[in-house]
């Protein structure tokens, strides 16, 4: 079978059209591929319909010839938009630790259960390439590179067993996070403000593209890398992750019915910047990268 990347690009009016990444550098327009069929009229859409669609794309991308140069298109998220962003906390050992208060402590997995929240992805979602424009509200904005599960298959109580078999594919997100702005003075009886932590505009640019789960096989043998301008900051392999894909899965499942696009990302791995003392500012570049997907990269600018 030949290999694809599902994504998303920029028509002439702006507007996102679905197409195939072939041959690592090549696109594939779904709609004129498809001759406009309605199953492929998003990417979404192509998602809600995985388990016959993904045998469809790899025959478009065997056949491919009608196709236009990766550097002549402006690639957009590749989901617009997902039904739900899952974010999993405090979720790599390492990160656990650094972010703990004696630095040397991580969740017990046989005693806790998965930490979620969720990001608004109308407002949060951004493309590759798109400007992170950093939230007046925030002077510590951080950075959160993170494997992301892209669901392919509508479930409910999903078993550990087969909670691969909602896996659509995998794609880069940066969990971006307003740091100061975790804690509400204003509220002193809650202990947390995980709305205004983590949702602003921007706050989770996504992308470059999905790659299937079937030409992934170990997604715990990826490693994910981020660098600020050159300096790089984090650099960890998925197998660091304290509760696994699958325990992920299955734990959402049992509150919330998981649907075709739904987007778990899986949590971050050490080396953020607040540790350090350190936050993005205006004039910084970010750059993810995750073996087997592809680069997600974006500008940093003052925003309102």
């Amino acid at each position: 079978m030949a290999e694809f990347k599902l994504l998303n690009y920029a028509g002439m009016a702006g507007e996102p059209r679905p197409g195939l990444l072939v041959d690592g550098d090549k696109v594939v327009d779904l709609e004129q591929a498809t001759g406009a069929a309605a199953w492929a009229a998003s990417t979404l859409s192509i998602l809600e319909v995985w388990d016959t669609s993904c045998s469809a794309l790899h025959d478009i991308a065997e056949a491919a010839t009608d196709t236009r140069p990766l550097a002549d298109v402006r690639l957009m998220a590749p989901i617009l938009y997902p039904p739900a962003i899952y974010c999993a906390g405090a979720n790599y050992k390492k990160h656990a630790m650094e972010m703990s208060p004696d630095g040397k402590t991580f969740p017990d997995k046989t005693k806790v259960k998965p930490y979620f929240f969720l990001k608004n992805p109308r407002h949060c979602v951004i493309g590759p390439g798109d400007d992170i424009r950093l939230p007046a509200i925030s002077k510590m904005v951080d950075w959160e590179a993170e494997f992301a599960v892209v669901i392919g298959r509508r479930g409910k109580n999903i078993a550990l067993a087969d909670a691969f078999d909602y896996v659509a594919g995998y794609t880069i997100m940066n969990d971006l996070s307003a740091r100061d702005q975790g804690t509400r003075k204003d509220w002193p009886r809650f202990a947390s403000d995980w709305f205004s932590h983590k949702n602003f505009d921007g706050a989770a640019p996504m992308g470059p593209w999905i790659t299937p789960a079937d030409q992934i096989a170990d997604p715990y043998a990826c490693r994910m890398k981020l660098w600020v301008n050159d300096d790089e900051m984090q650099n960890e392999v998925v197998a660091d992750l304290i509760f696994d894909i699958a325990d992920q899965i299955q734990s959402i499942s049992e509150r919330m019915t998981l649907f075709p696009g739904d987007v778990i990302s899986t949590g971050t791995p050490s080396g953020v910047g607040r540790p350090r003392g350190i936050f993005l500012k205006a004039g910084d570049t970010v750059r993810i990268t995750v073996d087997g997907i592809g680069e997600l990269k974006n500008p940093v600018v003052d925003g309102d």
